[in-house]
């Protein structure tokens, strides 16, 4: 049998550009059985610092390893920070890999880097998304979701709370459709899950639209052709979701107990990983949770402070609240949960009592999704500076996912805005994960 790359490699350019345009019997092809089913994501936005969480350097001069204490783990060999305990205690639980990197300096373009898998075209945080952009690894499962299920309702991809952004003026590039168009836009909450009032505006109906007169509007669309049907298909869907009963229940965290609910935390992350679980419960492929809001991890100033008191107890809070949830649910074996930033944090401690930031080296965690649990991908240099061994790139983890996910990360294509193939990642998977 042709290889699906090579085929396109045979084919003209033009041609091969043309057959990817229209992609469904190029992605529905899985070369493996999926380990896992779904993906939570929890992107902490302005990038933690390695030294201070996963990848203390105990031995290092003071100007260089900061206050914090190494501790053991479940983990024979490896010592997180006394900041988490509670992770310390799961680390048999996780796998870390220590060797991460990529060249981006800047927020928007880190981020782009992290969750495209892809450098942006230029370093900088004063971007914003277009149609041009490369799809995130989320915005990639939702589309090749609903190429394999296009009946679907509930929406394979969610961002909650906000979106990934540099001070919400400049939002993350990648994160919506792009090439892949507007309707493979992910669902943004846009709302605090931990509000008292919580609701999501957009699946709310206005008050005086019963669901006799939204059925009634929807068929009366129904039988009108506009001149544009991929805003035919949006409005189509927008009428189904804010019909649905079962996605607004989805997203109702009022249904929660109250023992639940303070497990996670009433906060704005403890609740917004409540949200995913909710949400992967109900039918969702990835759910993004964005610990923010915007850059809140870019600690130049008094980062040590900022961690012990404000950052850190309610991302380990969420953070474990989410993998024992998931674990006792008997979800966590096919749900694949990944902790990720922009980038890291200089070994050198500023005059600030800050770190800046370093994308030469930094620390990614996963959980779960039938990968190998409890290793260690690759160690960083004596000063946490650069890998020491085993390299990887975000392009790396993004395939070790989808080939968890059963896709084929470099034999499954889409078109980029040029009409040209692109395979889902340019990455090699992480074999020790996979095992």
């Amino acid at each position: 049998m042709l290889h699906r790359r090579s085929l396109l490699r045979s084919l003209p350019i033009t041609l091969a550009g043309a057959w990817c345009a229209g992609m469904d019997r190029l992605t529905l092809a899985r070369p493996v059985a999926p380990r896992a089913k779904r993906v939570v994501m929890i992107f902490n936005s302005g990038a933690p610092s390695h030294h201070d969480l996963f990848d203390p350097k105990p031995d290092a001069p003071d100007t260089i390893r900061g206050p914090f204490k190494a501790i053991s783990t479940r983990i024979p060999g490896v010592r997180f920070t006394e900041l988490i305990p509670e992770l310390a205690s799961r680390a048999d639980k996780l796998s870390l890999i220590r060797t991460l990197h990529h060249t981006h300096t800047q927020h928007n373009s880190g981020m782009h880097w992290s969750i495209v898998g892809r450098p942006y075209r230029l370093d900088s945080t004063l971007i914003n998304p277009g149609p041009q952009d490369h799809p995130s690894l989320g915005t990639l499962v939702g589309w090749l979701t609903r190429r394999e299920e296009p009946t679907r309702l509930f929406p394979p991809y969610v961002i909650t709370p906000h979106p990934h952004c540099d001070s919400f003026a400049y939002i993350t590039p990648g994160q919506f459709g792009g090439c892949l168009g507007r309707d493979n836009d992910p669902l943004v909450v846009a709302a605090d899950p931990a509000a008292r009032d919580f609701r999501m505006p957009s699946l709310e109906p206005a008050p005086e639209l019963t669901s006799e007169r939204l059925r009634g509007r929807n068929d009366l669309l129904g039988g009108l052709s506009g001149p544009h049907p991929m805003l035919d298909a949006l409005r189509r869907r927008a009428g189904e979701l804010v019909g649905s009963p079962a996605v607004r229940s989805a997203f109702d965290l009022s249904r929660e107990p109250a023992r639940v609910r303070d497990r996670y935390g009433r906060h704005t992350w403890g609740q917004s990983h409540l949200l995913a679980r909710r949400l992967l419960e109900a039918g969702c492929r990835f759910v993004t949770t964005v610990n923010g809001p915007s850059i809140v991890w870019d600690t130049h100033k008094d980062n040590f402070n900022s961690l012990k008191n404000r950052l850190v107890p309610p991302m380990q809070q969420g953070f474990v609240a989410l993998l024992d949830d998931l674990e006792e649910r008997g979800m966590l074996a096919d749900t694949l949960v990944v902790w990720l930033g922009d980038f890291g944090r200089t070994p050198t401690i500023n005059a600030d009592a800050g770190r800046d930031h370093w994308p030469n080296c930094f620390t990614a965690i996963v959980a779960g999704g039938g990968l190998q649990m409890g290793r260690v991908v690759g160690a960083s240099d004596r000063i946490g500076a650069y890998p020491k061994d085993s390299p990887h790139t975000p392009a790396d983890l993004h395939a070790t996912i989808l080939s968890a996910l059963g896709y084929e990360p470099q034999g499954t294509f889409f078109s980029t805005a040029e009409g040209r193939p692109s395979p889902l990642s340019e990455g090699t998977p992480i074999r020790a994960l996979l095992g």
